[in-house]
């Protein structure tokens, strides 16, 4: 058992919990090791570890726990912090991990939306080829502008259930 600020915690509740999220994660298509690096700095109540404390807890080597930071801080799921006063980094998952992830997505699409009007030119718009590039570029620009438009719902949302962070 582990104390929170909460109260107790029961270790093997969490771990059930962290490699039952982690699968989940992984069936949506999520690498295996950072999702359980993902759903053990998630379920911590800290929101942050180190690299050790995260091999401990899941029982990784540090090249796995490396591995893994890397790809969720690229994905915009973590960030990286120092330690005040020391050369070891803190591995944070934030409250808003999803917002930030989902906004970041937004350069992706409109590299992809480049590409198939690029695709839709040099198929020929009347072909079925270039037809089907059209449809895609258009369920991406739908995609996009509705991505928007939900993001600041959320906004709005966040800070009515949860006020300003």
């Amino acid at each position: 058992m582990t104390e929170s600020a909460g109260g107790a915690r029961d270790a093997e509740a969490v771990s059930k919990f962290v490699e039952s999220f982690a699968a989940q994660l992984v069936e949506a298509g999520m690498q295996r090791m950072p999702a359980r690096v993902f759903a053990a700095l998630l379920s911590s109540d800290e929101g942050s570890m180190t690299s050790a404390e995260l091999g401990e807890q899941l029982r990784i080597s540090p090249a796995a726990v490396s591995g893994a930071v890397r790809y969720l801080a690229q994905t915009h799921m973590v960030s990286r912090e120092r330690e005040p006063g020391s050369r070891r980094e803190r591995y944070r998952v934030h409250g808003n991990q999803w917002y930030e992830a989902l906004t970041n997505r937004e350069a992706v699409i409109k590299r992809w939306e480049g590409a198939l009007r690029e695709g839709v030119t040099s198929l020929g718009a009347d072909t079925p080829a270039g037809r089907r590039m059209a449809e895609t570029l258009a369920f991406f620009e739908f995609i996009e502008t509705e991505i928007v438009e939900m993001m600041e719902r959320w906004r709005v949302h966040r800070e009515k259930t949860f006020g300003q962070e």
